[in-house]
């Protein structure tokens, strides 16, 4: 039935049918009825597959990555999708209005998505705002997890970026459950710079800091890129046992176009930006892998990019990663991805416990 419906969807901006598809829910939502029907249709619950990781109780270890809900706009939708965790943003101290349109490409044929986004968002006030109101409407019941991804302003130069992120961490504090420090997507200029190591040094030793004076401390974690050598990984890891990082997230999306069954010519008229989907799953689980054994396995890595299925979940877990989250898979494999994910990885479970 989805792919029906996507064929439809498929035949617009990509853009606006994202803002159209999520609307449409919000709208559907609103009823109880609906919610119920929505909620009873597309989410699996299942305690085994439950996991407690950094002080915190996940669901199921199925989360959405940053960007989808940028502004923390569908919190209510997507955890009536079953999803276990949520990640907003990426949220800037400013709001910024981002690259020009068109900034979001499907490639159909090779199941990936390229976007040059440019971390629009609505600023770090409007959305702590929107997060601490649907905390409070939500506060007798058992909210799902809401992880804060945040970056730097375009405007602000590298030198200073450690005090965008420190605006964003004090800003979304009491609203989120975990931070993750964007300093890996390619759609923001000069952005990636910021992760040689004595830049990034600068900015998570000083989070830190303001993290540890507080009564009670956020996980704060560090998204990478795919595009990283291993040397670069190597100090990634270094740092992260430097300054205590409570996990990873890899991988961002990639800047490479290799492998692609998309004509070159459509790929190249698409222009800059990163790559998303399918092609990105080999190596954003070898740089899991290489980042779970260098780790040994003492800090957690939360896995993104190409996870379509539950056989991809699988992958991802037993390269290491503590949860995954999807993007460009919930867009192609639709509404029952989370679903369909956590059934198979119980069922799993259960083949393993009964052999």
């Amino acid at each position: 039935m989805y792919q029906l419906i996507r064929s439809l969807l498929f035949r617009f901006p990509t853009e606006d049918v994202h803002y159209f598809s999520m609307n449409a829910l919000r709208s559907a939502c609103k009823t109880g009825f609906m919610k119920k029907i929505i909620s009873s249709n597309f989410s699996f619950n299942d305690t085994a597959l439950s996991k407690e990781l950094f002080g915190l109780y996940f669901k199921n270890p199925v989360g959405l990555g940053a960007g989808f809900d940028k502004n923390a706009l569908y919190l209510t939708e997507l955890e009536t999708l079953g999803f276990g965790f949520v990640e907003i943003g990426t949220v800037t101290p400013k709001p910024q209005a981002g690259n020009d349109k068109p900034r979001l490409f499907r490639l159909p044929k090779d199941k990936a998505l390229i976007n040059r986004m440019g971390f629009n968002n609505d600023g770090v006030e409007v959305v702590s705002k929107r997060l601490k109101t649907w905390k409070d409407k939500n506060k007798s019941e058992s909210p799902i997890i809401i992880g804060g991804n945040i970056g730097k302003n375009k405007i602000t130069a590298n030198e200073d970026a450690w005090k965008d992120y420190e605006i964003c961490f004090h800003g979304l504090f009491d609203c989120v459950d975990y931070f993750v420090v964007n300093v890996s997507s390619p759609n923001t200029p000069g952005l990636r710079e910021l992760q040689e190591k004595d830049s990034l040094r600068k900015i998570l030793a000083h989070l830190q800091v303001i993290n540890n004076s507080k009564a009670k401390r956020k996980p704060l974690l560090l998204k990478i890129a795919p595009d990283l050598t291993k040397e670069q990984l190597d100090d990634i890891v270094d740092l992260t046992f430097e300054v205590q990082l409570d996990g990873l997230v890899a991988t961002n999306t990639t800047i490479s176009r290799e492998h692609l069954v998309t004509p070159k010519s459509e790929v190249e008229a698409m222009g800059a930006g990163g790559l998303s989907g399918k092609p990105l799953m080999e190596r954003s689980t070898e740089v899991l892998q290489y980042l779970t054994n260098q780790l040994q396995y003492k800090v957690p890595v939360i896995a993104s990019g190409g996870i379509f299925t539950g056989a991809d979940a699988e992958e991802k877990f037993d390269a290491g990663a503590s949860l995954i989250q999807v993007w460009t898979g919930f867009i192609y494999e639709g509404p029952s991805i989370v679903k369909n994910i956590c059934r198979y990885l119980r069922n799993e479970k259960l083949n393993q416990e009964t052999n």
